[in-house]
């Protein structure tokens, strides 16, 4: 079947289909080759050229990938700043954005299976804080103002459950003491202690 006619309607309807944004998992990365349905991405794969691009890929994969992953999160953290700053944004909303843009590194090229494992890949390595809601991921990418906040929050928790701690135990060795003076009068009641008055009596 030959090409279709300058100015047919088929002939534009093929270049409209050729500007808008194709599926993606109908690219390929190491060629950056689009294909617009299975079929032809099928041809692509059995052709020359591609198979070429493989054996490059084969000879160095880790090397590949770790360049492609270093593109993608350089790539999407450029435009998480650009675009929102240190807001706090839905993830999935990010992710629309970055590959709106036809020149993007495809997550399939990259160590991250999903959007998810990126997600947690960023807040892991302390780039973005993340946490996970009933409409999503959400992140917000880390500032020294939000780093220094998360600091602070970290160890007023840590001062909070050490203080905590500390009242527990001084509970319990006043409780021992007053279950050493008390006697087995104590153990058969069973008595919860409400009120621990001084070392050697309490209010039951």
């Amino acid at each position: 079947m030959g090409k279709a006619e300058k100015g047919s309607a088929k002939y534009i309807a093929n270049r409209i289909k050729a500007k808008g944004l194709q599926k993606l998992r109908w690219y390929c990365q190491m060629c950056q080759k689009q294909c617009r349905d299975e079929n032809g991405f099928k041809c692509h794969t059995m052709s020359e050229s591609h198979q070429r691009q493989l054996l490059l890929f084969a000879d160095n994969a880790s090397k590949y990938i770790d360049d492609f992953s270093k593109e993608f999160q350089d790539g999407y953290m450029e435009l998480l700043k650009r675009q929102y700053g240190t807001k706090r944004v839905n993830a999935n909303k990010v992710y629309q954005d970055y590959i709106g843009n036809r020149e993007h590194i495809h997550m399939n090229a990259t160590q991250w299976e999903t959007l998810t494992d990126f997600v947690k890949w960023l807040g892991r390595e302390g780039k973005c804080i993340v946490d996970e809601t009933e409409k999503g991921w959400f992140y917000q990418r880390s500032s020294p103002r939000v780093k220094k906040t998360r600091v602070r929050e970290k160890t007023r928790a840590r001062e909070k459950t050490r203080a905590r701690d500390r009242r527990r135990r001084e509970r319990a060795r006043l409780v021992k003491i007053i279950t050493k003076s008390l006697g087995d009068k104590f153990f058969k009641r069973k008595a919860v202690i409400e009120r621990v008055i001084d070392k050697y009596g309490a209010q039951l």
